[in-house]
């Protein structure tokens, strides 16, 4: 079964990055993660009203692991 938020979020973190190997594993890795602590605010956004606070915790995971690894790859050069 696909579920669209996860492939938004999953599509968000890596929207500016190269689709390498190590760059997919570590963004499914960390979304995966981040998906289900829900940092502030994902777990607020999950309440909002209908589908859309589904949507938004999985784009605001997304959002995160993209930062994650754009700033890892700043400063450690990897993954690449």
């Amino acid at each position: 079964m696909i579920v669209i938020d996860e492939v938004a979020g999953m599509m968000l973190s890596v929207v500016v990055l190269p689709r390498t190997v190590g760059v997919l594993l570590v963004a499914f890795f960390c979304f995966r993660l981040l998906d289900i602590v829900k940092p502030f605010p994902a777990g607020q956004a999950q309440s909002l009203p209908g589908g859309f606070g589904v949507m938004v915790d999985d784009l605001i995971a997304g959002a995160y692991t993209l930062l994650l690894i754009v700033a890892s790859r700043a400063v450690f050069g990897w993954p690449q």
